[in-house]
């Protein structure tokens, strides 16, 4: 394993050992054979407080898509109190809009981590235009391709062959062109999470 997937797969694993959940609902994930934190003792979790309730729903949220800096997501809040509708589902939308996340659930990617590396390194075209802003913000009906250089990435196999989840219904994915099209914004329930997400909970911890 290169050294870059293999401090990805580390990153990962300690968000999900921190927060006690296999987040992406992967089968190596540490915690399915662990009921504690990371830590000396691993300590078993006591009940917690209600805010300590609503900080693991932000941080499950945040980790779930590449543990998105606060002040990033912060923004992502406001926008969604700014949208109409119901905020916690504005949120889980914006979410799911990033190009990074697109290029996950469009399974180029086998992580969040390599789609954003990805991007990053301009594998990624968004209507046949390169762009190597992993938070860029889609809109339904925008394009998503890999570049041709880029199908013979490790990462990018991987993926191709993984079975551990299913594009979800609101992109159409031409598997053989390596590209797809955001059809329309999710609602909560179309977004394929391994674990409940709480953005009710998100919400009520940033409007405290």
């Amino acid at each position: 394993m290169a050294q870059s997937e293999h401090k990805r797969h580390h990153a990962k694993y300690k968000i999900d050992r921190r927060l006690g959940v296999n987040l992406w609902g992967r089968p190596k994930s540490p915690v399915n054979t662990r009921e504690y934190a990371p830590g000396q003792h691993g300590m078993r979790r006591g009940k917690p407080t209600d805010y300590g309730t609503q900080l693991m729903a932000k941080q499950k949220l945040k980790g779930y898509y590449g543990n998105i800096g606060e002040k990033q997501f912060k923004k992502y809040y406001v926008e969604a109190v700014r949208r109409r509708g119901d905020t916690g589902q504005n949120l889980i939308g914006i979410l799911e809009s990033r190009l990074d996340a697109m290029v996950y659930r469009m399974k180029l990617t086998p992580t969040v981590f390599s789609a954003r590396q990805i991007v990053s390194h301009k594998h990624v075209l968004v209507n046949n235009e390169i762009c190597n802003i992993p938070s860029r913000m889609l809109k339904p009906g925008d394009t998503i391709q890999l570049r041709e250089r880029a199908r013979n990435i490790p990462a990018v196999l991987e993926a191709a062959v993984s079975t551990e989840r299913d594009v979800p219904e609101y992109i159409e994915i031409d598997f053989n062109a390596c590209k797809g099209t955001y059809l329309r914004i999710p609602n909560m329930e179309d977004v394929p999470y391994p674990v409940q997400m709480e953005p009710n909970l998100v919400i009520e911890y940033y409007s405290r």
